[in-house]
């Protein structure tokens, strides 16, 4: 390896010698001549240093000696001045023993005190760093750093992590950590990062801050399992259960993890295995953190709020909107076609279904995400509005809702493959502007009206394996115009004229109160995003329309206020969708 040479100012040194012997004359006068050169008076300590010459003291590294001069010590090193200049007992001792310094950097370490000149190369760097900091001489220390500075790389960015963090050098520190998190897949390849141990592994899968896609990270994790595939197949399900492998391309899936010999055979990884199969089926109703992207990745959950209208519905909207959360921004997005009121949304494959609406329409639209497009699809076999639309199980369900003359039973079952809808089991009750979720492979319709003038607390449960509906434990409220949301295994419930979130456990069939909102409302968007609740809109008591936006965070019971919408809205449908989000 080649190295560099440097040399530190002369008249640094020769003023830190003066400044070290503690002089403080006031000089009557004041010459200089290019006869008298101070780089020769250290040039020549050095050599009386190497042979002995008027040396005080002998640094012993290892098992080799070291004669030196006390003196020049203390002028270059604030160890050495505390050691010779204080109480320690090494002040007395003609032979002082460096326990801690190689005798190969105190070498290197004296030389430079004596002629500011040392000698770095990659292999004797980190050792000369260690000297320098442990014996305080800065500028030495200084040397190497500027010098690791310059042959940051691919080969070497995850040792210098180590080492700089280590030292808390932190220019080093970022410089390096900044190449990994930009060409992580490169780094991935090196020598470095395969004779990593898992734990360091496992801490690099589950960073937020590699800028790659999570392909990248799968690859990575393989070739390190396969570079010592005997000793390290055990630990593939530790390292798997660090990736979204739920939001894998399904050819890469298919090709680099179901064609896996290691992974096939591994018993840990059939479980991740299948969450992920779930998700390509199922969608958002299989929840957890491996089904959250990365937004380093260039992906991240943005949430959707489409049509709706004013206060006395005269302004109705056909526009779509979306809200990234994490950066606060509102971007623009492909229009409903026509002005839609009172209609269901949701949303499945990552795509959104709209259906029917006043007055009576059976039309359905789908919103292509990575088109930016509606599309229309199958309609339903009933024209309603005032409805409920959740998906289930990989399918659409159309539930209930309102013809302009009464309340409807009848439900709906739509088959993206089919493109087709079909009637399955009625309600128990029939009900319009009730709030619907699915959660835990059942379907849950929570209060809603039965009459113009009466609204019922009673929940009715779907099961679409026994295709039945059965009345569960009852809310408490009475209430319409609400709207519900599934996460983590709970259902949360807004609206109604109610000031209150609630939280329905389906597993322990409780309800509670989790949140106190600001003011009562009804017509308001709800959803899910990033692990919150997201409470967008709708109308008070005085039917004073909202622009307010809150979330609440499970994990800490608080709600916050965030950004506003673009205009005050009502009756909008309000989904959760994940997509590309492009770094400026």
């Amino acid at each position: 390896m080649s190295g560099i040479k440097l040399r530190i100012g002369y008249d640094i040194a020769a003023r830190s010698l003066s400044m070290g012997l503690g002089a403080d004359v006031n000089l009557k006068a004041s010459f200089s001549t290019s006869l008298y050169q101070p780089e020769n008076i250290l040039q020549t300590l050095n050599v009386f240093r190497k042979s002995g010459t008027f040396t005080d003291v002998v640094l012993r590294a290892e098992e080799q000696e070291f004669p030196c001069h006390r003196a020049v010590l203390c002028a270059s090193s604030h160890y050495f001045r505390s050691m010779f200049m204080g109480q320690l007992r090494e002040s007395g001792q003609s032979v002082v023993q460096m326990n801690e310094v190689s005798e190969i950097a105190l070498e290197h370490l004296l030389n430079f005190i004596y002629e500011g000149q040392v000698h770095l190369q990659e292999e004797n760097v980190e050792i000369i760093f260690r000297a320098a900091d442990l014996l305080d001489v800065p500028a030495l220390s200084q040397a190497c750093v500027d010098f690791l500075e310059k042959r940051v790389s691919h080969l070497n960015c995850l040792g210098l992590i180590e080492f700089a963090n280590h030292y808390s050098l932190q220019p080093l520190l970022e410089q390096c950590q900044n190449l990994l998190y930009q060409d992580f897949d490169i780094v991935a390849k090196q020598d470095e990062f395969l004779e990593l141990p898992m734990e360091k592994v496992v801490e690099l899968l589950n960073s937020e801050k590699l800028q790659v896609k999570e392909e990248v990270l799968v690859e990575a994790a393989l070739l390190w399992v396969h570079h010592q595939g005997s000793q390290r197949k055990a630990a593939l399900g530790k390292l798997l259960e660090s990736l979204r492998l739920p939001l894998l391309d399904p050819v890469f899936f298919t090709n680099m993890l179901e064609a896996d010999e290691l992974i096939q055979d591994s018993h840990d990884c059939r479980k991740l295995l299948q969450e992920a199969r779930l998700y390509r089926t199922y969608g958002r109703e299989i929840s957890s953190e491996r089904t959250k992207p990365r937004r380093q990745s260039g992906w991240a959950e943005v949430i959707v709020v489409i049509g709706g209208c004013d206060k006395n519905r005269i302004s109705v909207y056909s526009s779509t909107e979306k809200l990234d959360p994490t950066s606060g921004k509102w971007l623009p997005s492909a229009n409903v076609p026509g002005y839609k009121y009172e209609f269901a949304v949701c949303e499945l494959h990552n795509d959104i279904y709209l259906s029917g609406g006043q007055l009576n329409s059976s039309q359905v639209w789908r919103f292509m995400a990575q088109l930016n497009q509606w599309v229309s699809v199958g309609s339903l076999l009933k024209g309603r509005w005032r409805h409920m639309m959740a998906s289930l199980c990989g399918k659409l369900y159309a539930v209930g809702g309102f013809d302009g003359r009464q309340r409807l039973s009848s439900v709906e079952c739509f088959s993206v493959f089919e493109n087709k809808w079909k009637p399955v089991a009625p309600l128990l009750l029939p009900v319009s502007s009730a709030a619907v979720a699915s959660c835990s492979g059942k379907l849950y319709i929570i209060g809603g009206a039965v009459s113009d003038d009466c609204n019922t607390n009673m929940v009715q449960c779907y099961d679409p394996v026994k295709n039945q509906w059965m009345y569960t434990m009852s809310c408490p409220f009475s209430q319409r115009c609400m709207n519900a949301v599934s996460l983590n295994g709970s259902i949360y419930v807004a609206g109604g004229l109610m000031d209150v979130l609630y939280c329905y456990t389906p597993k322990g069939n409780s309800w509670d109160k989790v949140a106190e909102l600001p003011m009562k409302l009804e017509n308001c968007g709800l959803t899910a995003c990033d692990g919150k609740i997201y409470i967008l809109g709708g109308r008070n008591e005085a039917e004073a329309v909202t622009d307010h936006t809150w979330a609440f965070d499970p994990l800490t019971s608080l709600l916050t206020e965030e950004i506003s919408l673009t205009h005050r809205l009502t009756n909008h449908g309000c989904v959760t969708i994940t997509q590309p989000i492009y770094h400026k």
